[in-house]
């Protein structure tokens, strides 16, 4: 479907969030660059972090930090009305915690990226956005900063100097508005391949997003995200790194 010649010179990052309780993390590991490791606000803790790290430094795999809100009940996927003052202790906590633990394993941090809730909040909200590269900013400003593209996030992190790196997901489908389709929406999951694939393709080799409605919107796409809990996650792992691979598409962070 995809010729090789065209892709010969392509690169994109593929990321999962990790650390999340799932049994499935060692099996997706090989066939990612990136990994989103909870670091204790929706989930994970001081030893999952280091499992999570280890097994990211036997691939080769970067580590990123994946703050959320503090909500364990509702997996950090329902918004809170936290102040700004507390999304920020909460952002410079979470990713403070994950960065020592890195540091002792000898790996340096390389990105965060917000996790469920937080991470549409801060697409949407310039002081939720600034709350959090507020918090980046104080840990280490050469973090780079996974979100979504065209996002107020994505103009906040760009004129706190932070390297944004606009994300796409092989899994979740898209509004017109460039916006994840809400997960209580029956068509807001990918759960076929070849629609996985058809998208993941379309955002590396076209910078575009086929909306639910069947409209096409451009995207500056740097990484792909494929969800660790999600039911299908080993399968889709291995069949975008496998289809990326064989199509000349170097996989990187």
């Amino acid at each position: 479907m995809w010729g090789l010649s065209i892709h010969l010179d392509m690169k994109i990052d593929l990321n999962c969030d990790m650390g999340e309780g799932m049994h499935t993390d060692a099996e997706i590991m090989p066939f990612i660059s990136s990994a989103n490791i909870a670091c204790g606000g929706h989930a994970g803790n001081a030893s999952t972090i280091l499992q999570t790290i280890q097994l990211a430094k036997k691939y080769n795999v970067a580590v990123g930090g994946h703050p959320s809100y503090p909500d364990r009940d509702n997996f950090g996927r329902v918004e809170m009305y936290l102040s700004a003052e507390d999304i920020y202790n909460e952002v410079h906590h979470q990713t403070a915690l994950i960065k020592q633990i890195a540091n002792k394993e000898g790996l340096a941090l390389h990105h965060v990226k917000p996790h469920g809730a937080l991470y549409n909040t801060a697409a949407k909200h310039e002081i939720i956005a600034k709350s959090i590269a507020d918090a980046i900013l104080a840990i280490d400003a050469s973090l780079k900063v996974y979100g979504l593209p065209s996002s107020v996030f994505e103009k906040v992190c760009k004129d706190a100097g932070l390297d944004f790196i606009g994300e796409g997901f092989a899994d979740r489908t898209y509004t017109n508005e460039g916006t994840l389709t809400p997960r209580n929406l029956p068509n807001a999951l990918i759960t076929e391949k070849s629609q996985s694939i058809e998208q993941v393709m379309k955002m590396i080799t076209q910078g575009k997003i086929k909306t639910t409605s069947g409209t096409s919107i451009s995207m500056d796409i740097k990484t792909i995200c494929i969800h660790g809990d999600g039911e299908h996650a080993v399968e889709f792992a291995q069949h975008i790194h496998d289809t990326l691979i064989n199509n000349g598409i170097l996989i990187t962070h």
